[in-house]
C-alpha cells in the first residue's frame, strides 16, 4: 500500500524560517548589505501588509507587490533585484531529511509531496533551481490552490488533486496549529522540529527499516556466483 506523505517547506525541507524563534535563520538579514533595505522595514511594509494577505493566495503577483512597497522600503531599483536576493539567499536545504524522503520514494511505500504556503515565483525556484522536483512528485502551494494553510480549503484542494486515498495522508509541518488543522481535516498531521521527528515516526521508521532489509543484490553479491561463462 502506497501512502501520500507531505512536507512543509520553511522549517522542514528548508532550514531557514522556523516556527520556533530559536530555530530561525532569516534570509532577509542580508537585505541591508545586499540592497540597503532594512529587514525590519521589509517585514512591516511588505511581508505583513502585502505578501501574506495578497501574494500568497495570488491576489497580487510578487513583483507587483514589491513594486508597490518599494517607496516605503526606501529602494529605487528594480523589484527583480529583491526577488533575486531572496531566491539566492534562501537556499538552506535540509539534506538529512531529503535522504529520508528519497528512501521513502524509491521504496515504493510513499508518494511524497510538498504542501506549503508559497507564491508562484518562489514555488518555481524551489522546484527547479533548488532541485526539489528531483525529490518530490508535486508541490501543492497556496497560490496554486487559492487557499493557505491552515485553512481547511487548502487540504480539501489537495484532496481533490489526489483523489481517494486508502490511508490518511501523513503531513509534517513546523507549526503546531497547521499540523492540528491537517489532523482535524482527516490527515495525520505531525509537528516537525528536527529530522528525528520524521525518522522516528512509527510508519516512517517501519518503511525505512523495510527498505534496508529488501535492498537489491549488489554487484559484489553476485561476484561469487558461477555463471557458467
Amino acid at each position: 500500500m502506497t501512502r501520500a506523505v507531505f512536507f512543509d517547506v520553511d522549517g522542514v525541507i528548508l532550514d531557514g524560517y522556523h516556527a520556533r524563534p530559536e530555530g530561525l535563520k532569516r534570509w532577509d538579514q542580508f537585505l541591508a548589505a545586499d540592497l540597503g533595505i532594512d529587514p525590519v522595514v521589509f517585514d512591516e511594509k511588505f511581508i505583513k501588509p502585502l505578501y501574506v494577505p495578497f501574494v500568497l493566495n495570488r491576489q497580487k503577483s510578487l513583483v507587483n507587490a514589491l513594486e508597490e512597497a518599494m517607496p516605503d522600503l526606501g529602494y529605487d531599483g528594480s523589484p527583480m533585484h529583491i526577488v533575486a536576493a531572496w531566491m539566492n539567499r534562501d537556499t538552506g536545504l535540509n539534506e538529512p531529511l531529503l535522504e529520508i524522503i528519497d528512501t521513502l520514494r524509491s521504496s515504493g511505500a510513499a508518494r511524497v509531496y510538498i504542501a506549503s504556503n508559497q507564491e508562484d515565483v518562489r514555488a518555481e525556484n524551489l522546484w527547479t533551481h533548488l532541485g526539489l522536483g528531483l525529490h518530490f512528485e508535486d508541490i501543492f502551494y497556496s497560490a496554486r490552490l487559492g487557499a493557505a494553510k491552515p485553512d481547511p480549503a487548502f487540504f480539501a484542494a489537495v484532496d481533490r488533486h489526489l483523489g481517494p486515498q486508502a490511508e490518511p495522508p501523513l503531513f509534517f509541518d513546523d507549526y503546531e496549529s497547521i499540523a492540528a488543522a491537517a489532523t482535524a481535516h482527516g490527515w495525520e498531521g505531525v509537528l516537525y522540529d528536527t529530522v528525528d521527528d520524521c525518522r522516528n515516526h512509527p510508519w516512517i521508521a517501519a518503511q525505512l527499516k523495510a527498505a534496508t532489509t529488501t535492498r537489491r543484490p549488489s554487484a559484489s553479491d553476485d561476484a561469487g556466483l558461477d555463471t557458467g561463462a
